[in-house]
């Protein structure tokens, strides 16, 4: 039988009771699920956080023990070490021009060689070749960057220094060794090492790299914007000029220091091809150095505190160097952020 109302009216005071008590229920085991997964949230933020933090602290710890392992080459020669070109082991004088010379050319060179390179395969890669085509040849460069590089400084010393030395290096004393203005740059003897065999190498070595992250980011364009342009008669190139690289700019320009930030840093394969001369010149076929050659070269000659010091404060400089680099990089993608925005 259906309740009447009077019924309904004596039981509506226990029915809310009864309704009161099992939303508190559920309340409760409601809030006592979700204390496990505070305290996780919690405790996933405080290892994130520490992770970050470490990150910091450890690389605060790595400057700071090579300034203080180059106290002593700091105190004697002051900013002095930093514009002198003397690398002179016997009389303890010691100055960081050179290397620093030798890395940021060699490290420029290998731009200039690796960047239009890389393009051309990010681009052929994704918006020209075949689909049969591109796994092979992406697996083809990506495996580049898995050879040492003290195989790559090998080859580089016993084929293609040579090389360098026999056919190129004379053709380019001869053509353009008397030029107006870059004639000093390729003057000299041809013996296939110095900057110019260094900068190619190195060029060589990054370009797997760059064109990784190139052809990442050229996949990420919305295929509805390419599709668009061609819809309107664009043609191949003006897609890839007026929709896929204004789209990507910032990622390509992060792609390119992030070559760079490599350049900087290689030890093995400069040392074996740049000649390990402590000499300054202008011209790209002659031999000079690097700071990670030269630490790689004499790290275990320094004979004198003086001299060791002086080795350690050039990890420092190259350290400052690279830290100078990415701060560029970051202000320079930031500006192109903003610029994007503003459009």
């Amino acid at each position: 039988m259906r309740p009447t109302a009077e019924e309904l009216a004596e039981n509506a005071p226990s029915e809310r009771r009864k309704g009161m008590m099992l939303g508190t229920e559920l309340t409760f085991r409601a809030r006592k699920r979700r204390l496990p997964d505070e305290l996780a949230d919690r405790l996933f933020w405080l290892a994130a956080a520490s992770a970050a933090v470490a990150v910091l602290v450890i690389l605060s710890g790595a400057a700071l023990s090579m300034l203080w392992g180059g106290r002593l080459a700091f105190e004697t020669f002051g900013w002095k070490f930093f514009t002198s070109a003397d690398w002179d082991a016997v009389a303890h004088k010691f100055g960081a021009l050179i290397p620093i010379y030798g890395t940021l050319v060699s490290s420029f060179l290998a731009l200039l060689v690796a960047v239009p390179i890389s393009f051309g395969i990010a681009m052929f890669l994704t918006e020209i070749a075949p689909g049969w085509m591109k796994v092979p040849v992406g697996t083809a460069i990506e495996l580049l960057a898995a050879i040492p590089s003290i195989i790559y400084g090998m080859w580089g010393l016993f084929v293609f220094a040579p090389v360098l030395a026999d056919y190129v290096e004379p053709w380019l004393i001869d053509k353009l060794g008397n030029a107006w203005l870059i004639g000093p740059l390729f003057s000299g003897a041809p013996i296939g090492l110095g900057m110019l065999p260094a900068g190619l190498i190195l060029g060589i070595m990054i370009i797997p790299f760059i064109t990784a992250v190139m052809r990442d980011v050229f996949d990420a364009t919305p295929q509805m914007l390419k599709e668009s342009a061609f819809a309107l008669g664009a043609t191949r190139w003006e897609v890839i000029r007026k929709v896929v690289l204004p789209y990507t700019r910032s990622a390509v320009v992060g792609a390119i220091f992030l070559g760079l930030e490599r350049a900087l840093g290689e030890t093995m394969a400069v040392t074996f091809v740049l000649g390990n001369a402590h000499e300054l010149s202008v011209s790209l076929l002659a031999p000079g150095n690097s700071i990670a050659a030269t630490l790689a070269n004499e790290f275990t000659e320094a004979d004198s505190p003086m001299y060791l010091s002086s080795l350690i404060a050039l990890g420092f400089v190259l350290f400052i160097v690279t830290f100078i680099v990415l701060a560029l990089a970051k202000l320079l993608l930031l500006r192109l952020n903003r610029m994007e925005g503003a459009k």
